[in-house]
C-alpha cells in the first residue's frame, strides 16, 4: 500500500511537443525533473523533439549525456569546479561572478561557458557590465582564450503583472546589448521561463527559451487556459480504514479535527512524509468522482471526511485532471515546482502508463 505518482507517457510527450519552441527549447530537468523522474523526462522530451537540457547537477548532466549521446546540449545552471567531467562529457558550464573567474580562470579553457547575469532576481550572476569588462581585460593581460558560448539569466518576476517584470526584462535586454558591444557573440542566449515565453514569445536577440513547468503540464500563472496545459500526472493513495466519530470526538495530533456531529472519516495511506504539503491539507481530495474535505494530515496518513458513497476499494486522489497542481498554486498551497519538488519519490510508488 501507499501513495502512487502516476504519469501518462503519451500525454506527457504531447504536452512537451505542443508547448516547446521547435529547435529552440532548453528543457529544465533539475531536481529529478520536477520529480517526474530524470530518465523518464529526458527520454520523453527527446521523443518530443527537444535537443537541449538544463540542470544544476553534474551527476545528472552526465546521466543525460549517457542517455542522449552527442546529439544534445547540456547546460549546468549551477557553477561547478568539476572541470574534468565538464570537458569529458562536453558540458556547458556557468560563469557566475568575477570571484569565480579569479579563482578558476586557468581551468576554464576548452569548455563551453555561459555568462550568467544576476539581474533583478539577484540570485547569482554578474551584477554589472563592469564585472565582465574586468574579466575581458584580465583575459587579455593573461593571454587567456575562453569560449563564451552562452549568455543567460533567470526571470524571477515573469508571473507578476504590476510592471516589475517589464523592469526586469529591460535590465536584461540592456545587458545583452552591452555584452554584444564588447564583441562577445554567444550562440546561445536564454532567459525565458514558461511564464515569459507565454507572455512574449521568443525575445529579440535570444536563441532559445528555457522552459520548466509548462513543459510538465502546469500553467505558469493562473490566467491561462487549462486546455493548453495537459497535466499527465496523478497522485493517489488507498484507504486504510474507516472510523465512525460521534459529535465532539477529536482526531489527530493536537486534536487536528473535531467532529461537529456524528460522522465517518476515511484514513488514507499518505502523509506529509510522502511530500504532501501541509497547506494542501486545507483543501479537498477526490474519491469516486466526488470531492471531500481533507481534515487532518499526519506523517504517514491523511484523514478525509466522507459519506456513505465512499467504499474501501476506492482510490483517493490529491492530484488529477480536475485537481490540478496549478489550481492549488493559485489557492496558495505553494508554487507548481514546490508541490512537485516536495514529493518523496523514495516512499511513493511510481507508475508510467505507456501507450501500447
Amino acid at each position: 500500500m501507499g501513495g502512487t505518482f502516476q504519469i501518462d507517457e503519451a500525454q506527457f510527450i504531447e504536452q512537451a511537443r505542443q508547448f516547446q519552441l521547435t529547435d529552440r527549447t532548453i528543457a529544465v530537468v533539475k531536481n529529478n525533473a520536477y520529480n517526474y523522474g530524470l530518465e523518464f523526462a529526458v527520454k520523453a522530451f527527446a521523443i518530443s523533439g527537444i535537443r537541449a537540457f538544463a540542470t544544476t547537477s553534474v551527476d545528472d548532466a552526465v546521466k543525460i549525456r549517457h542517455m542522449c549521446g552527442d546529439k544534445v546540449d547540456i547546460i549546468l545552471m549551477n557553477p561547478t569546479t568539476d572541470f574534468k567531467r565538464a570537458r569529458m562529457f562536453n558540458l556547458h558550464i556557468t560563469l557566475p561572478s568575477r570571484d569565480y573567474y579569479d579563482a578558476y580562470k586557468d581551468e576554464l579553457h576548452d569548455i563551453h561557458i555561459h555568462l550568467e547575469y544576476a539581474g533583478l532576481f539577484n540570485r547569482s550572476g554578474l551584477s554589472s557590465i563592469e564585472e565582465l569588462e574586468y574579466i575581458l581585460n584580465d583575459m587579455n593581460e593573461s593571454d587567456l582564450e575562453l569560449n563564451f558560448t552562452g549568455l543567460w539569466t533567470h526571470f524571477g518576476y515573469s508571473d507578476e503583472f504590476d510592471g516589475i517584470y517589464e523592469t526586469e526584462r529591460g535590465m536584461w535586454e540592456q545587458f545583452i546589448s552591452d555584452v554584444l558591444e564588447l564583441g562577445i557573440k554567444p550562440s546561445i542566449i536564454h532567459a525565458q521561463n514558461s511564464a515569459s515565453y507565454v507572455r512574449d514569445g521568443l525575445l529579440d536577440k535570444h536563441s532559445h527559451v528555457r522552459l520548466g513547468i509548462g513543459l510538465y503540464g502546469s500553467k505558469p500563472y493562473a490566467d491561462l487556459d487549462d486546455t493548453d496545459f495537459v497535466q499527465s500526472s496523478t497522485l493517489s493513495a488507498p484507504i486504510v480504514q474507516f472510523r465512525r466519530l460521534t459529535a465532539g470526538m477529536t482526531l489527530g495530533y493536537g486534536a487536528a479535527f473535531k467532529a461537529d456531529e456524528d460522522c465517518t472519516v476515511a484514513v488514507v495511506d499518505i502523509g506529509y512524509g510522502d511530500g504532501v504539503l501541509r497547506a494542501r491539507a486545507g483543501h479537498e481530495c477526490e474519491i469516486g468522482g466526488k470531492t471531500y474535505p481533507i481534515v487532518a494530515l499526519m506523517m504517514s496518513h491523511m484523514v478525509v471526511l466522507v459519506d456513505d458513497d465512499v467504499e474501501a476499494h476506492m482510490s483517493v486522489y490529491l492530484y488529477n485532471k480536475k485537481l490540478r497542481i496549478d489550481k492549488y498554486t493559485h489557492l496558495g498551497v505553494g508554487a507548481n515546482s514546490e508541490q512537485l519538488g516536495a514529493l518523496n519519490y523514495q516512499s511513493l510508488g511510481r507508475e508510467i502508463i505507456y501507450d501500447v
